[in-house]
């Protein structure tokens, strides 16, 4: 078994880049963590108890990528399992599914590049925006 991640050692990192090579897993395209029983996290994942625990964790995260400020996700927020969990911990209901310290929010390609180590999916970094940059011939003058 490899390296136990969680939600508060990776809030220490400030940038999306640094929480994203934190959770990177480099699963390969097509290898199937479910194969046939993938009706078994389909079920988890419809249940009541699953709609509670990723509605607080989106809150948690204010809706954002990550949870990183400045990322927030306009489309469906995918909750990833920081600790990728198996058939035995759903068929056993165990709590590492459910804990908070394993889950934090994602948009849909950032969860695929966590899965798949595909870098060109990420979202680029926030515009920091500067007094008149929305008047071009302003900027230039006082840089």
């Amino acid at each position: 078994m490899g390296m136990i991640r969680t939600y508060s050692e990776l809030i220490t990192f400030n940038s999306f880049k640094e929480r994203y090579l934190y959770l990177k897993l480099e699963g390969v395209v097509g290898e199937s963590t479910f194969g046939s029983k993938r009706y078994l996290n389909q079920i988890l994942y419809n249940s009541p108890e699953w709609k509670r625990c990723k509605q607080g964790v989106i809150i948690r995260d204010y809706g954002r990528d990550l949870g990183c400020d400045g990322f927030d996700i306009r489309g469906t927020i995918i909750i990833h399992h920081i600790n990728p969990i198996t058939i035995d911990d759903i068929l056993n209901r165990r709590s590492n599914i459910f804990d908070p310290e394993n889950l934090i929010s994602s948009s849909h390609n950032t969860h695929q590049a966590i899965h798949y180590g595909d870098e060109t999916l990420l979202p680029s970094d926030p515009i920091e925006r500067i007094v008149n940059d929305t008047c071009p011939w302003r900027v230039q003058h006082e840089r």
